[in-house]
C-alpha cells in the first residue's frame, strides 16, 4: 500500500510542478521545449523500470501473478511502449479537436493538463475493472483478444477509407450543446464566462470534454492491449500513467509532424494484432517477455523507418 501511495504522491508532485511552476504562465510551447520535456518524461518512465525491479525484488507490492523482478521490469517497459505507441492516434485526434474549436496554441497546454488529470482518474477506474474481470473470469482473455483483433481490423479499414474525424459533427458535441450553454468566444484561459447572468462554457471547456470522452474511447482499446502483457495492477497502472503524463509534451513535439509518420498507423495495427493473438493463446502458450518487447520495438522501428524513407523520396522528387 505504501508503494501505491508513494507513486500517487509522485504523480501529484509532477502535476503540481507542471501547472504551478514550469507552466504557471500561459505560453506557446516550442518544438525545442516540447522535445526536452518529451525526453525527460521518456527517461523518467524508463528509469522507473529499475524502481519496479527493486519493488518486486523486495516484495514491497502485492505480486498476484508471481512474476520475477526481471520479468516485472520487462512487462512494465512493454506495457509502457504499447500505451505510448497507441497514444499517437490520440495525439492526432487532439490536434483535430484543437483545430476544429480554434483553440490558440498559447492555451492548449492548460486544456491538455486538465485532460491528463481526468484521463488518470478514468484510466484508474478502467484498469481496476479490467484487472478484476480478467482475474475473476479467465474467459475474459478471449473476449479482450478478439476485441483487439477487431480494433486492428477497424484501424486497417479506416486507413483504406481515409475517414476524417470532425468534432463539431460528432455525437459528443451535439449532446454537449443540449445540456450546456456554449459560447464561441475565447476569454483567455477561462473554461467558463458569465453572459447576461448566465454561466456559459468557452471553446476551451468544450474541447476539454471532447478530449476526455475521446480518451475514454481510446482507453477501451489500450487497456485490453496492456492486459495482454500483464494482469498485475501495479504494472498496468504505472506504465499507463507514465504514458499519459508524457502525452502533452509528445503532442507539442509531434502534432506538426504526424502526417510525416503516416506508416506508424500500420505499426499500431501490427501491435494490436500481435497482442490480440497473444491473448487468445495465453492459456496454451506464453511468449517470453523479451519476445513481446522485441516485436513491439521492431514494429515501431519499421513504421518510423518506412515513414522517413517515403518522406525523403517525396522530398527528392
Amino acid at each position: 500500500m505504501l508503494v501505491w501511495i508513494g507513486f500517487l504522491a509522485l504523480v501529484t508532485l509532477f502535476l503540481a510542478l507542471d501547472l504551478g511552476v514550469f507552466n504557471k504562465n500561459a505560453h506557446v510551447i516550442s518544438v525545442k521545449e516540447a522535445s526536452i520535456w518529451t525526453a525527460i518524461w521518456v527517461t523518467l518512465a524508463l528509469l522507473f523500470s529499475f524502481v519496479v525491479h527493486w519493488v518486486y525484488a523486495n516484495g514491497y507490492v502485492a505480486n498476484p501473478t508471481n512474476i520475477t523482478p526481471n520479468d516485472a521490469s520487462l512487462k512494465y517497459i512493454t506495457g509502457y511502449l504499447i500505451e505510448k505507441s497507441l497514444s499517437i492516434d490520440n495525439i492526432f485526434v487532439i490536434a483535430v479537436i484543437f483545430k476544429s474549436f480554434k483553440i490558440p496554441m498559447i492555451y492548449q497546454h492548460r486544456v491538455l493538463f486538465w485532460g491528463v488529470f481526468g484521463a488518470i482518474i478514468f484510466r484508474a477506474i478502467m484498469i481496476f475493472f479490467g484487472v478484476l474481470l480478467i482475474n475473476k473470469f479467465s474467459f475474459m482473455t478471449y473476449i479482450f483478444g478478439a476485441f483487439l483483433l477487431f480494433t486492428a481490423f477497424k484501424m486497417l479499414r479506416k486507413q483504406e477509407e481515409e475517414e476524417e474525424f470532425n468534432p463539431k459533427k460528432s455525437w459528443i458535441y451535439r449532446n454537449i450543446r443540449k445540456v450546456i450553454p456554449i459560447t464561441s468566444q475565447i476569454d483567455k484561459e477561462r473554461f467558463w464566462v458569465r453572459k447576461k447572468h448566465l454561466l456559459v462554457a468557452t471553446p476551451l471547456f468544450v474541447a476539454l470534454i471532447v478530449i476526455e470522452i475521446m480518451d475514454v474511447l481510446f482507453a477501451i482499446d489500450s487497456v485490453p492491449a496492456i492486459l495482454a502483457i500483464t494482469a498485475d495492477p501495479f504494472l498496468v497502472f504505472t506504465s499507463n500513467i507514465f504514458a499519459i503524463l508524457g502525452l502533452r509534451s509528445m503532442y507539442f513535439f509531434l502534432s506538426n509532424m504526424l502526417k510525416k509518420f503516416q506508416y506508424l498507423e500500420y505499426s499500431l495495427i501490427a501491435i494490436l494484432t500481435f497482442v490480440g493473438i497473444k491473448m487468445l493463446f495465453v492459456h496454451y502458450y506464453k511468449l517470453p517477455e523479451w519476445a513481446s518487447l522485441g516485436f513491439i520495438s521492431l514494429a515501431l522501428t519499421i513504421g518510423i523507418w518506412i515513414s522517413i524513407k517515403k518522406m525523403n523520396e517525396v522530398t527528392e522528387e
